[in-house]
């Protein structure tokens, strides 16, 4: 497909997409009034992405650039390969288990919340380890996206009654769906009581900021670290090329306790630090 027709298709899809079809719309004519003076991939990448971005900062709207080639698969299908991919290479999003002094447990979820289908049984694994801890520190300054499937799974293991979590309400057929948290999880649960502190970073996003506003909506985890990066809104990926995808937001989630998210403004923590030291305060908070 030459860089015309990606354009063009990209533009399409937004418009037929989005998840708030004005604006989509507007990114259409946007894109089909552009001429991309590029020679490779990830330089349409970067051009067109900027594009996406001006109207509304939406920062799940991307053309994205694969260093490796991507699958020519249907967009669910694609979606999965992709991930079981990359949760091979990341012991299925579990970055590290750990007991600190205290009998303080610390759990660092990274890079992305691979749906349960995939990393069900490592998640399960790492809340057994962490359920006899007296406090928990979550950690997911690293934690880029994921599946809220896997978000309601982890939180089953954090509160002692299945709990609202977030509504999605999708553009297409204008559809709801709502997340509670798992009514039953394998194993003991951590609790619905005891301390939970949660690390965040600027580029905690998507499915970890999710992760964090759930917990901090619901009064559940104290969280500590940096205003996370703001995108509250699900995408769908299509393959427009080997190394391209087109990213295209189909939802927004809303809390059942705010009535909002979290997009374009981010996850505000409790306890602002610098994700460095969030770490050491966390813990510090947690002995005391």
């Amino acid at each position: 497909m030459k860089s015309t027709d990606i354009v063009a298709e990209t533009a399409r899809l937004v418009a037929e997409y989005y998840v708030f079809p004005d604006i989509g719309q507007k990114i259409h004519d946007l894109l089909a009034s552009r001429t991309y003076d590029v020679s490779t991939p990830l330089e349409l990448s970067t051009a067109v992405t900027k594009d996406l971005q001006s109207i509304n900062q939406d920062r799940h709207l991307r053309l994205k650039f694969h260093e490796d080639e991507i699958p020519d698969l249907p967009s669910d299908e694609m979606g999965m390969n992709l991930m079981a991919r990359e949760a091979a290479v990341t012991m299925n999003g579990i970055g590290r288990v750990g007991l600190l002094d205290g009998n303080v447990a610390h759990l660092a979820l990274r890079p992305v919340l691979f749906p349960p289908t995939i990393a069900g049984p490592a998640i399960t694994a790492a809340m057994q380890l962490v359920a006899s801890a007296d406090a928990l520190i979550l950690d997911v300054r690293d934690l880029r996206g994921g599946d809220p499937e896997t978000v309601a799974l982890i939180c089953g293991y954090l509160f002692d009654e299945s709990t609202h979590l977030i509504t999605m309400y999708e553009r297409e057929g204008d559809r709801t769906t709502q997340f509670w948290s798992a009514p039953y999880v394998p194993g003991a649960r951590f609790g619905g009581t005891k301390p939970i502190f949660v690390l965040t970073s600027s580029t905690t996003f998507s499915g970890g900021e999710e992760l964090s506003y759930d917990l901090q909506q619901h009064g559940r985890a104290t969280l500590i670290g940096e205003r996370t990066g703001g995108g509250a809104h699900p995408r769908v990926g299509f393959r427009l090329h080997p190394h391209l995808e087109a990213t295209v937001p189909t939802a927004r989630g809303v809390s059942p306790v705010s009535g909002t998210n979290w997009e374009g403004i981010g996850v505000i923590p409790d306890v602002e630090v610098p994700a460095s030291d969030a770490l050491r305060v966390a813990h510090e908070r947690a002995l005391s």
